[in-house]
């Protein structure tokens, strides 16, 4: 039976102020640690919660983008220091919530942090060019305007980070935001908009709505008063919330899936390609959209990669993210331990060879929690499906190749391209691969799953709307541009 003593409840964010929802009901946010401890109760809303959050996002927009940039910029600043003062808590609340390490859930909320302060200083840039017109008479040039009111839909697997890279670019660019936070870790987004709250943004510029999906995220795509939709997160609701949106003509960004392969050439630094690929594709639990999960190694240095790679595997420690011990938390529900541990079955079924883990871990002080064995698989080809689909969990499947060009091949074999790495030293390699992988990004001699704030973040097929995040190019979804024609 649930704990339940002294666990708090946590409204909604509507016009400045935390409310219950209509329903009078909520739902609990359980510890995928010990399933037996709720780390608190979130709102179970209905579409009259949405509709009015919406209300106070639209009251409040004319006003806010009429502020100039740098005092829009002030409101993210008081945020970023408040969200730092804070940021041992909020880890900690991440670390409960969804299953992370303690280490791990610190590097994302100070990352926050900095997101925070980086788009701040957005509000001191530049919005528009000078253009020469025809007319000598004439002044020409460009201006940016904000959408309105923007949707925001959030995955539970950065549940500060994204939220956050979403929130800072929408707020200092004129929007107004709602933001629909993952069931999972509703508890951990309601403590970032406390931070957006005491910093004292005027009412209605910033809502937050727990709900289900098929109430909250379905109201978000179908609401006429919401003007751009950005979302992270499978890519079968990606394509629902597109479509969507499209018919009513919404602006949409879409991050959704991968399945993201790292190239180990026969002259690569092994360590550093065994250490590389073991982050990049286990930690987190392998529950990143940019997590490695194919391994495609050249076969002359494919043996000594394997082995390298499984006595490195075998020697992490699975357990509670706030034991410090712990390299590898829990699976951030039953779901999704359920699903991990049915592509292993999959894979063993197709043929693939399980070399190692994949059992779910059930010993002394682990029973009631969502945990399981990192599992290395080999003798997988392209037509596997724990090759070709999204597992989002702590899986490797190992692929051997003859040549770098057949690499290649394989490594572009998906519907998904939003990250590849390649380890090598031979600059003709480093260049085939920056010129003819298929993803949005690519990196050499690193992990896959690295990704800095101020640079472009996006992918390519299936695993983005095309559009980018981060950095000066979110502006490009979340402004549009304004053609000025000036004759006196």
């Amino acid at each position: 039976m649930n704990i339940t003593t002294d666990v708090k409840t946590y409204f909604n964010f509507v016009n400045g102020a935390w409310e219950p929802s209509s329903t009078g009901e909520s739902v609990e946010s359980i510890n995928p640690a010990n399933k037996q401890e709720i780390v608190g109760y979130v709102q179970k809303s209905s579409k009259d919660d949405l509709d009015r959050a919406v209300v106070a996002a639209n009251a409040a927009q004319s006003e806010w983008k009429n502020l100039s940039g740098a005092a829009r910029g002030d409101f993210l600043y008081k945020a970023a220091n408040i969200l730092e003062n804070r940021l041992d808590e909020i880890a900690e609340t991440m670390t409960k919530e969804m299953g992370k390490t303690f280490p791990e859930a610190k590097g994302e909320t100070a990352r926050g942090v900095a997101i925070l302060r980086y788009y701040a200083g957005e509000g001191m840039r530049k919005i528009g060019d000078v253009i020469p017109s025809t007319d000598s008479e004439a002044l020409m040039f460009t201006s940016r305007t904000p959408l309105g009111v923007v949707g925001v839909i959030t995955p539970w697997n950065f549940p500060v980070a994204i939220p956050v890279w979403k929130m800072a670019p929408a707020l200092i660019y004129g929007n107004t935001v709602v933001l629909k936070p993952a069931g999972e870790t509703g508890v951990t987004a309601a403590k970032v908009i406390e931070c957006f709250a005491e910093a004292g943004f005027p009412d209605g510029v910033v809502n937050m709505v727990n709900g289900a999906g098929s109430v909250i995220g379905q109201g978000i795509i179908d609401h006429p008063d919401i003007h751009g939709i950005t979302f992270t997160g499978s890519d079968v609701v990606g394509k629902q919330v597109g479509q969507g949106a499209l018919a009513r003509g919404a602006k949409y960004q879409l991050e959704m899936g991968g399945k993201n392969p790292v190239i180990v050439a026969n002259d690569a630094d092994l360590n550093l390609a065994v250490d590389a690929t073991i982050s990049g594709g286990l930690k987190s639990t392998g529950q990143k959209c940019t997590a490695t999960s194919r391994v495609i190694v050249q076969s002359d240095v494919y043996d000594e990669f394997k082995e390298r790679l499984l006595a490195k595997v075998k020697e992490l420690k699975v357990g509670n993210g706030l034991e410090q011990e712990t390299w590898m938390g829990p699976c951030a529900s039953e779901n999704q331990l359920n699903t991990i541990l049915s592509y292993i079955e999959k894979g063993k079924t197709e043929g693939a060879t399980l070399l190692y883990g994949g059992e779910r871990v059930e010993s002394e002080g682990m029973k009631n929690g969502f945990y399981v064995q990192p599992a290395v698989f080999e003798d997988v080809n392209s037509r596997m499906a724990i090759a070709q689909e999204e597992i989002f969990g702590p899986v490797l499947t190992l692929m051997k190749v003859d040549t770098v060009e057949e690499a290649l091949q394989v490594a572009n074999d998906s519907k998904f391209g939003l990250s590849a790495s390649i380890f090598t030293t031979n600059v003709s390699h480093m260049l085939s691969f920056i010129n003819d992988m298929d993803a949005g990004l690519v990196r050499i001699n690193a992990e896959s799953a690295g990704v800095e704030l101020q640079a472009p973040f996006g992918g390519m097929k299936q695993s983005s709307s095309h559009s980018r995040e981060q950095g000066q190019a979110a502006i490009e979804f979340f402004t549009s541009i304004k053609t000025v024609f000036v004759k006196g």
